[in-house]
């Protein structure tokens, strides 16, 4: 019943239109030397890159080891080993990881060929040599007190 209320309202109102006696609003004229607003285009953002690597974790949800998406045969070798040390409970999980330049695949973690590795031996004289300038140092500070 509403609704023949309000068509009947709508005839009136466009047959009234139609002879003058009411006025439409027009669109605005736009004055001469005004700017129009032009929606200025945003940056889009490119999508992040991530990749995915194999995680195998303990039971606490501890991180025990990652390896890269192809060596799954590694992760799974790690787990074995672990669970036949201990009956703690380990499982594998792939691990979504963002790629930036801060972070590094774990096989670019090995040194390369051009650096040069040292020998435990070498490793503990430098030790040595470390710890004696800290000695040193530390005489000198009581002797300005």
């Amino acid at each position: 019943m509403a609704s023949k209320r309000l068509l009947d309202k709508r005839r009136e109102h466009e047959a009234a239109e139609k002879q003058g006696k009411i006025k439409t609003p027009k669109k605005a004229a736009v004055k001469k030397g005004t700017k129009v607003a032009v929606a200025r285009k945003r940056k889009v953002k490119a999508p992040e890159r991530k990749r995915l690597l194999w995680g195998v974790f303990s039971g606490a949800l501890k991180e025990e080891g990652r390896f890269p998406w192809d060596q799954r045969a590694q992760a799974e070798e790690k787990l074995t080993l672990l669970r036949s040390k201990s009956k703690k409970l380990y499982f594998i999980q792939p691990i979504k990881e963002s790629i930036s330049d801060a972070t590094r695949a774990p096989s670019e973690a090995a040194p390369s060929s051009d650096e040069e590795i040292l020998d435990d031996e070498t490793i503990t004289d430098m030790d040595d040599d470390d710890n004696e300038d800290f000695e040193d140092d530390d005489s000198d500070d009581s002797e300005e007190e």
